[in-house]
């Protein structure tokens, strides 16, 4: 069933004004691959709470499948597949290169997310 979560939902804007901001202005080695992955799975966690009515562990899981397939898809050259390939956007958001350490951020923010619920329940 479909919900509507005013905290999750500002959350998620949030988090995504600060993706804008890391894809336009960081060119680095560790903010914009890997705190950037993080937090898009944070950002996609925040989007599933904010709408439906998911548990903490099953909306990160499914938060941590996303950014996953996302991977794949750039495993597989996804973006030529679909001739998306000179998309600025579509390259923004499906990325452009495949890195199996993506993987590892892509679970911090799933465990991240976890871990944030357990401790707000416990206050």
């Amino acid at each position: 069933m479909i919900r509507f979560h005013r905290g999750y939902a500002l959350t998620a804007l949030a988090l995504f004004a600060i993706e804008v901001v890391i894809a336009l202005f960081v060119r680095d080695r560790f903010v914009r691959p890997y705190l950037g992955d993080t937090l898009a799975v944070l950002l996609v966690y925040c989007g599933l709470r904010a709408i439906t009515r998911l548990r903490a562990a099953p909306a990160a899981v499914t938060a941590f499948g996303v950014a996953v397939m996302v991977e794949l898809g750039q495993l597989i050259g996804i973006l030529d597949l679909l001739g998306w390939r000179d998309s600025p956007l579509a390259r923004t958001i499906l990325g452009t290169g495949f890195e199996w350490k993506d993987f590892l951020a892509y679970g911090a923010g799933a465990v991240i997310a976890i871990a944030t619920e357990a401790i707000a329940k416990r206050r």
